[in-house]
């Protein structure tokens, strides 16, 4: 499972089927990551080396590759340019409601579980250590709570992921987010803040997202970073923290509609990922210093 900090600030917990320390998996304390989203909108060659260069000018660690359509991402050619700049790789995804493992449809669940699988091959071929996301439903509104046998047919299916996805060196992460954005997994048991949330999860947290509460620049909005800093500092939390941003000067427009980008939230994408990367240092920094 994963928990979700009132929609900005995400962090994401280790399946339980394998869990590992995070130095096992990335080789680096804190990995400092930036979403792709934030320098490409697609996958090609041209884009994984742009953004690839750029993060590693900016001095991140690793970059997030959304796989909502796995079969348009070269593996072989990411882990190539990814090895070249010396960066590591998580991927992320979020199901549709025609392959959604949480439906009461066995055809639709078939569908979402083929989907997971084949996200999860390509992570491990590229060389990503984490696979997370909206993995267990679709990403969207649903009119109604989820049935029993919905529930049951999503637990049978990310065991069976979680299994594969062990064999193969990779943590599964998921992702909790909205009421809007799904109906099965929404809150850290009710949290009323980011740091209870963040004690709340305790050891179980291995992944955590970073975005302002209006998707620009950090410590511009209304996220109180400091205290999710200092909670994770408290935990002696090991994982990666990535940078999530995203505006239509970059995103592609299929995932615009599915994200939901309709509007500008920064300009430059070589700016607000610098300032991103300069922010999380200092507040990361500060809060392992008390």
């Amino acid at each position: 499972t994963n928990f979700h900090v009132k929609g900005t600030v995400k962090g994401v917990i280790r399946s339980k089927c394998r869990v590992v320390n995070c130095h096992a998996v990335l080789n680096s304390k804190n990995p400092i990551g930036v979403h792709s989203l934030t320098w490409v909108g697609g996958w090609s060659k041209k884009e994984c080396e742009y953004a690839a260069s750029e993060s590693k000018k900016l001095g991140y660690d690793l970059v997030e590759i959304p796989l909502l359509d796995p079969s348009s991402v070269d593996a072989d050619m990411t882990r190539r340019v990814f090895e070249a700049n010396g960066l590591m790789a998580s991927t992320s995804l979020g199901l549709s409601f025609d392959a959604d493992i949480s439906s009461a449809d066995s055809k639709c669940v078939a569908r979402g579980e083929a989907l997971l699988n084949q996200a999860l091959d390509t992570t491990s071929k590229l060389g990503g250590g984490y696979m997370c996301g909206i993995l267990y439903s679709a990403l969207g509104k649903y009119p109604s709570p989820p049935t029993e046998a919905g529930r049951a047919n999503c637990t049978q299916a990310l065991k069976r992921v979680a299994k594969r996805a062990a064999d193969s060196g990779v943590i599964l992460a998921l992702e909790v987010v909205n009421r809007y954005e799904t109906n099965l997994i929404n809150t850290a048991a009710q949290e009323v803040g980011m740091s209870e949330a963040v004690r709340m999860a305790g050891d179980l947290l291995g992944y955590v997202h970073i975005g302002e509460s209006h998707r620009g620049y950090l410590g511009t909005g209304s996220v109180d970073f400091p205290a999710c800093f200092r909670a994770l500092a408290e935990l002696g939390y090991e994982g990666p923290i990535t940078f999530e941003s995203f505006s239509s000067k970059v995103v592609s427009p299929v995932l615009s509609n599915t994200l939901c980008i309709w509007r500008d939230t920064w300009e430059e994408s070589q700016d607000v990922a610098g300032q991103a990367k300069r922010y999380i240092d200092s507040q990361w920094a500060a809060a392992n210093l008390r």
